[in-house]
């Protein structure tokens, strides 16, 4: 017979081992809840987004270089300080400029005037081409006489050789003329005082010691922050050297590292989402992919890996994806250059290209426009200056009829040889 102490040991076992199999059982039915959950959730969200950590803040650092050589004299931004396009940041001495634009304009004016004088000697040849002809008109007439009375014994003979002579002595006078005409209108046929060669040469050295003396004054050519300033004033400074650099922080992107096995559904224009550690995951940036590097981070590195020569390991390598961010949302909460992101991108919608449809970006200014717009107007000023009241279009129509005129006198004239 089994006493009480024995009925309870052996159904304590019994209890225990009840209990075991129902959280066992409960134990199998979390998981599978959990397994079920996660399929679930990755075969409706997690499979349609690619994500990383390897990712910053990528922008244009615009850097400032001189085009002409001097001394600057005033540096009128510092790093952190804002600039906007046309701000005049740095100026270098202008003495040594200034002196080569006033000899250019004065180069130019001389010039204009010369010109001035070309066509205005059009008029002196004609008028001795006149005076010419008018002594070959004469000698002919003598001539005429002459040789109408000679039979009478009333002209010796050696008056007509003499009259002979006159009249080839004022041919060659009158040709010589006409070719002094002929010379002349070559330099101002088919031409004005402000298009003439010499006058354009002059403008163009004048429009040279402009821009010269112009780039003297340094403008920012965009919008941004000042970065890496190492001019000082008093350094002598040559073009090309950097002297400051510009970050427009409003025209930043992300660069986002992605490994290579996480490249086969992303596509230009797929939605993506992203976080700065700067503000923390409560503020959301919202995007899309760009476009796509040309090649991985070693390809393009200084000293790239040489796969083949044996001595090989193979490593997932990283594809830079450029991602533009909302404007709006870049303008309430800034980033900059360098921050680490983490980013998200939606690859649910595939259908986009990879290299095909990536939009070309163009930046450009226009702050360095106006410079030929000035020069220009000075030179037009110089011209009006010094060309008077000189119209060469009406110079031009007088002197072609005064050659007419003097042609056709000259085509009427009487061959002594025939009488």
């Amino acid at each position: 017979m089994n006493t009480p102490q024995q009925v309870a040991a052996e159904t304590q076992p019994a209890n225990n081992n009840g209990k075991r199999q129902r959280m066992t059982a409960l134990l199998v039915i979390v998981i599978l809840i959990a397994a079920t959950a996660y399929g679930l959730y990755y075969f409706l969200v997690a499979r349609f987004h690619e994500d990383t950590d390897d990712a910053y803040v990528n922008g244009n650092v615009v850097q400032i270089t001189p085009q002409v050589s001097g001394t600057v004299i005033a540096v009128n931004a510092d790093n952190t300080q804002t600039v906007k396009a046309g701000d005049p940041i740095v100026a270098l001495d202008p003495a040594d400029a200034r002196v080569a634009l006033q000899q250019s304009e004065a180069n130019l004016g001389q010039t204009v005037r010369q010109v001035r004088g070309l066509f205005a000697n059009d008029d002196q040849y004609l008028a001795q081409v006149a005076v010419r002809q008018s002594d070959l008109s004469r000698a002919q007439d003598d001539l005429r006489r002459r040789l109408t009375v000679a039979g009478t014994g009333a002209v010796s003979q050696e008056d007509i050789a003499h009259a002979r002579d006159a009249v080839k002595s004022a041919e060659a006078a009158l040709d010589a003329a006409q070719q002094q005409l002929a010379a002349n209108r070559a330099l101002t046929a088919n031409t004005t005082i402000a298009g003439h060669p010499d006058v354009q040469a002059a403008a163009a050295k004048v429009r040279d010691a402009y821009l010269a003396n112009a780039r003297n004054t340094l403008p920012a050519p965009v919008t941004g922050y000042v970065a890496q300033r190492s001019v000082q004033v008093g350094q002598r400074v040559s073009p090309g050297t950097p002297l400051m650099g510009i970050v427009p922080l409003n025209g930043v992107w992300i660069d986002a590292n992605f490994k290579e096995v996480q490249l086969k559904h992303i596509r230009i224009g797929q939605p993506v989402e992203l976080t700065a550690d700067a503000y923390g995951s409560s503020v959301v940036f919202h995007g899309n992919v760009v476009g796509f590097s040309a090649g991985t981070g070693s390809a393009f590195s200084l000293l790239p890996a040489q796969n083949a020569t044996g001595n090989w390991i193979k490593v997932v390598q990283r594809l830079p994806v450029r991602i533009a961010i909302d404007p709006q949302e870049l303008e309430q909460h800034p980033l900059r250059i360098g921050l680490s992101m983490q980013v998200d991108v939606d690859i649910k919608n595939d259908s986009g290209s990879e290299l095909a449809s990536a939009k070309n970006t163009v930046y450009q200014t226009s702050v360095f426009e106006n410079y030929g717009d000035q020069a220009d107007a000075e030179i037009a000023r110089i011209i009006a200056e010094n060309a008077g009241n000189a119209g060469t279009s009406g110079a031009a129509q007088k002197v072609a009829a005064h050659a007419a005129k003097a042609g056709a006198s000259t085509n009427t004239q009487v061959d002594p040889k025939r009488t």
